[in-house]
């Protein structure tokens, strides 16, 4: 499969962007005019650079504005496009990118649009050139694939094709089944670009929102499938319009923007088994299903005694400390919590790390390996389990493991002179929230979708006292696995920047009796995260609760929360550095996060870090 990616999609100089297109390893890409405009390079260096890093120069863009208008105007367009044809050929392309027009088109006859391209493609084919025509979706005539496909039909010249683009296609509705009735040969070239669903004009939509494949609403796969089954044959180009990215490393946002072509490449043969007939360069991802659980959770600090105390508190077994490494571990049901000191000089408490249980690790490893994600690397004696791990876009290491078919992973029996496990009301790990920089978070969506076949379960937005959290919800089916990616409010990513607190991350631990362990840890000199007492008085007006309810869950300051299904109770600690934990009990079948405690809880963070200052 050859992929392709507009120069657009990425930061830098256009010298940047070839190389970092190169490394990321891309076949070719599409030259965005003003990145070629603002380079101080000519078109034959670009020309010879591209051919050095072995990319094709596969479209230059845009031709805008070249349909549709009067006899006047029409002769500006081809004096115009003459111009760019033999840059063009400075350039060594052959393919041009043509606009269905939305500022200067008059006339609303698809003859008359056919003619002009008709005699567009002819000078063009005197160059060498072939041209694309585009229905943008914000085209003042022409705005659906269909009708730019009937006018090339009627231009009816070898030299004019169509362009189709998914976010112009699908961002209006449009139906791309017809997308079958176009012969491939026809399809010059073809654009992806993923979406949030958002209701707003399509321009600004466009212009700054678009995704990579994966990572939005739009069904991409079917999208992509139809193309291949309508005979298309060259390459999967990426068109992504969006502020984050033209902001970010270039390496980087190429390195993930060929990943999400690849979660395509994979997602397009698993949605329709007939797209490997039509194109046999399009392979499945190694095959490996989602994590079946929680391994562990990994917490580093350069001491983590006061995570200790904590643990001890809250009911967890201290299980021993391993044999080679300054690292402990502690657990409570089938939760294990490993608390690590190495290489940690200086550092708060802080999330470092998390482990899946999977059912074929080989797999998952060789699918992390085709992804090209970055490796973790943990030094490992020949005594010791080895546990294969990737890094994350936030950082977070990520490591899986084969799941054990009865009793505690393998692993768990390098750590020595600790207690045999107890009795709990602590069953496992309910979730794990992980805070986003805000640069990274639709990396780490498809890092987490492609790299473990975890699904977008949600997304939501929760008011906090510096703003606006962001929150989507990753989930393994049937819930097993739960990850809510938070990105912080602006505000708090500079303060976290310079050294002050952020926005903490935490791991929930789901209960079977969350009252019970409240009331016991208690004992136990554990003082959970206060809630006030305006918090409890909404409660009573939401839910009706009963006065002895409402004054237990204050007495234990608990949370709560119920859904069609069932209800929530959670607490949470203080934090410790930057992270915290919560407990939590779903009853029946509650399948939420208590998103209407969360501001509130935001809020008494805050507070209690202000008395810690």
């Amino acid at each position: 499969m050859k992929t392709s990616i507009a120069t657009v999609c990425l930061s830098g100089t256009l010298t940047d962007k070839l190389h970092a297109c190169a490394a990321a390893g891309f076949d070719g890409v599409e030259i965005f005019e003003p990145d070629l405009l603002a380079a101080p390079e000519s078109p034959e260096e670009i020309a010879a650079l591209a051919e050095r890093l072995g990319l094709t120069l596969d479209l230059y863009q845009p031709l805008r504005d070249v349909e549709g208008v009067d006899d006047a105007a029409f002769s500006a367009v081809m004096h115009r496009a003459e111009a760019k044809f033999r840059l063009m050929q400075r350039l060594g392309m052959d393919l041009v990118l043509c606009c269905s027009n939305v500022a200067t088109a008059t006339i609303d006859d698809d003859a008359v649009s056919a003619s002009q391209l008709r005699r567009l493609g002819d000078l063009a084919q005197g160059y060498g050139i072939r041209l694309a025509f585009e229905a943008l979706a914000w085209g003042r005539f022409i705005d659906d694939y269909r009708r730019a496909w009937r006018v090339v039909e009627l231009a009816d010249h070898p030299a004019v094709g169509v362009c189709l683009d998914s976010f112009h296609i699908l961002s209006r509705g449009h139906d791309p089944a017809r997308i079958r009735d176009i012969p491939g040969d026809r399809i010059f070239f073809v654009q992806l670009a993923d979406a949030p669903l958002l209701s707003m004009d399509v321009l600004s939509w466009s212009r700054h929102h678009r995704l990579f494949p994966g990572e939005g609403g739009f069904d991409l796969a079917d999208f992509t499938a139809l193309v291949v089954a309508a005979g298309y044959r060259g390459p999967w180009s990426l068109e992504v319009f969006n502020d984050t990215f033209r902001q970010t490393d270039p390496g980087r946002t190429a390195l993930h923007a060929r990943r999400s072509l690849r979660w395509l490449e994979d997602a397009v043969a698993r949605t329709d088994p007939d797209a490997t007939a039509h194109r046999s360069d399009i392979a499945m991802l190694p095959d490996s299903a989602a994590p079946s659980d929680i391994d562990f959770v990994e917490i580093t600090a350069e001491d983590t005694s006061a995570v200790e105390e904590l643990l001890l508190k809250l009911g967890f077994t201290p299980r021993g400390r391993h044999r080679t490494k300054a690292v402990t571990l502690w657990t409570a049901g089938e939760a294990r919590v490993v608390l690590n000191e190495q290489h940690a000089r200086g550092r708060e408490p802080q999330l470092a790390a998390i482990g899946f249980e999977v059912d074929d690790a080989e797999a998952v490893d060789l699918r992390l390996r085709d992804l090209r994600v970055p490796r973790a690397y943990r030094r490992t004696y020949a005594t010791e389990e080895r546990l294969n791990g990737a890094v994350a876009p936030d950082g977070t290491a990520v490591y899986w493991a084969q799941a054990a078919d009865e009793g505690d992973p393998a692993w768990v029996a390098e750590f020595e002179h600790g207690e045999p496990p107890q009795d709990s009301t602590i069953l496992g790990v309910d979730h794990i929230s992980l805070t986003q920089p805000w640069q990274v978070v639709e990396e780490s969506t498809l890092f987490y979708m492609a790299g473990f076949s975890l699904s977008l379960e949600s997304r939501t937005e929760v008011p906090g006292p510096e703003g606006l959290v962001e929150s989507r919800v990753l989930t393994a089916p049937g819930g097993a696995i739960r990850i809510p990616l938070n990105v912080a409010p602006a505000i708090l990513a500079e303060r976290g920047a310079a050294g002050s607190a952020s926005l903490p991350q935490h791991a929930a631990f789901r209960c079977s009796d969350v009252r019970a362990l409240a009331r016991a840890a208690r004992t136990r000199g554990f003082r959970p995260l206060p809630l006030p007492r305006n918090y409890y008085d909404d409660l009573a007006a939401r839910f009706a609760l009963a006065d002895d309810v409402l004054d237990e869950l204050q007495d234990l300051h608990l949370a709560y929360d119920r859904d069609a299904k069932g209800e929530y109770l959670h607490f949470y600690t203080g934090t410790l550095g930057e992270v915290f934990l919560e407990f939590v009990e779903r009853v029946h079948g509650y399948a939420g996060y208590g998103a209407g405690t969360a501001p509130v809880r935001l809020v008494a963070q805050r507070g209690a870090d202000s008395v810690q200052e």
